[in-house]
């Protein structure tokens, strides 16, 4: 059940007097009505005869098929409700609009088409509408295991929950289709464009929680690569490695950029966590 802000709770007073319903009635159709977009409603309540269903300029079903006067009753109640969501619509509704969902222990959703869930008549839900507000509303929305996501393709914005904050990446000119996870609680995030497969991580983050990123931030959608003993298996004609010992008057940052460079042998598995240890100290010793 949806909570009603004070705007919402003023107009079901008002239209409880008015058509002499219950406040219990006209809130289930105010909600029935939000969600068929503002223009329909599927309904069941004793007040309206039970099950039915109402359409903006079609027709009108209640369960007494020839009682003209609950059909009339219904169809004034739902207009003047179809014209109050739309005057406090604070994202335009839609008419396109599909989803689906697989359950499992790997629970999944996904919904696609614009999502006119924001409506001042509504306390906003934050379970629903956890991404920035201000980026409006998604073309798609899904989540599977414990990450949930929100694309916005009109300005070229992917918005990430991972349950430990929202991140906000640029799409650049991917144009989005799909998204997956790997299995597990800290499997990686791809989505699929016109490029193929891509992995979330390659994605520009914008900011975390509302803060604007740092240039070299790094997303949270993969995890950090193992770093597995190589001592075993190097290969036969290692590439060589940077100078372990700077000239006398090297700066600190040559020896940080020596630090990098030895850290990506390491993680390509051309030296070992020892012969990299080694290094690193000695390295940090002439800082």
């Amino acid at each position: 059940m949806q909570n009603l802000s004070p705007a919402g709770i003023e107009l079901v007073q008002r239209l409880s007097q008015q058509h002499g319903l219950s406040t219990d009635a006209v809130t289930h159709m105010l909600i029935a009505v939000q969600n068929g977009n503002g223009s329909m409603a599927q309904f069941n309540h004793p007040a309206f005869g039970g099950a039915g269903q109402w359409m903006r300029g079609g027709m009108t079903m209640v369960s007494d098929l020839f009682n003209h006067q609950l059909k009339n009753c219904v169809n004034n109640l739902c207009a003047e409700i179809s014209d109050a969501l739309n005057n406090h619509q604070l994202v335009p509704f839609s008419g396109s609009f599909q989803s689906q969902s697989q359950g499992g222990s790997g629970g999944q959703t996904q919904a696609a088409g614009q999502i006119g869930s924001a409506n001042s008549l509504f306390v906003p839900d934050p379970s629903k509408n956890w991404w920035p507000q201000e980026m409006g509303s998604p073309n798609a929305v899904g989540s599977q295991n414990n990450v949930r996501y929100a694309y916005f393709a009109n300005i070229h914005r992917l918005a990430v929950n991972t349950g430990g904050g929202t991140w906000v990446y640029d799409t650049l000119n991917h144009q989005i289709g799909g998204f997956s996870q790997q299995q597990g609680s800290g499997g990686s995030i791809t989505f699929t464009s016109q490029f193929g497969v891509v992995d979330l991580s390659t994605l520009p983050v914008i900011s975390r929680d509302g803060v604007p990123a740092a240039p070299q931030q790094a997303p949270p959608a993969s995890p950090p690569p193992s770093h597995t003993d190589h001592s075993s298996s190097q290969p036969s004609n290692p590439a060589p490695m940077p100078a372990s010992h700077p000239s006398s008057n090297a700066t600190g940052n040559d020896i940080i950029e020596t630090l990098d460079r030895l850290g990506g042998l390491l993680e390509k598995g051309y030296i070992s966590e020892q012969e990299f240890s080694a290094k690193k100290a000695d390295l940090l010793s002439r800082l």
